[in-house]
């Protein structure tokens, strides 16, 4: 019988705290209480919908900056520009064509795909090309050429080398310890 009663007691206490949640459900408010816990959640979720506003412009004007122009997500027209192919490593084939008049783009074949790359500056004077929608990286230097996946973080092609790198040199030998 005791179970019974027990069991009776915490049914009952379970309704009595289940009716006083029933007002905050109909939207009115039951005290002076309420209403200013209310009014403080209003505060605090008004504040945080404009901080996540402010932070979403933000977001956008980076995701701008990193997305490129429109002008990286059309196919470049190649006439009127020399092309240049590459021999990689692993059997890659990567084609340059560049325009002498316009020396900030260029237009890369990679893939059965073709690409337009804007000119990066760099402090150590190699050529660094970039099409940031696609994520691609061009660094060209004088003994060889890579091909980078920004977005993976990879190589896609290494040792690019053209016909005129593959020559070998003609420069004279540095002097070595008389071992011929």
């Amino acid at each position: 019988m005791s179970k019974f009663l027990t069991a009776f007691l915490l049914m009952g206490a379970c309704i009595t705290v289940a009716a006083q949640g029933t007002d905050s459900t109909t939207d009115k408010p039951k005290t002076a209480t309420s209403k200013t816990a209310k009014s403080k959640t209003a505060k605090k979720a008004s504040a945080k919908s404009s901080k996540g506003k402010a932070a979403a412009a933000t977001a956008a004007t980076a995701g701008a900056a990193v997305a490129g122009t429109d002008e990286e997500d059309r196919e470049p027209d190649t006439a009127g520009h020399v092309s240049l192919d590459y021999n990689c490593a692993l059997g890659d084939k990567v084609t340059i064509f560049a325009n002498d008049s316009d020396d900030k783009h260029i237009a890369l074949r990679w893939n059965k795909r073709l690409m337009r790359l804007t000119r990066v500056d760099t402090t150590t004077g190699a050529n660094r090309f970039e099409n940031r929608r696609q994520g691609m990286v061009w660094i060209g230097i004088p003994a060889k050429g890579i091909l980078l996946d920004s977005r993976k973080g990879q190589q896609l092609a290494n040792e690019c080398k053209s016909a005129e790198q593959l020559k070998p040199s003609t420069a004279p030998a540095a002097p070595g310890l008389g071992i011929q």
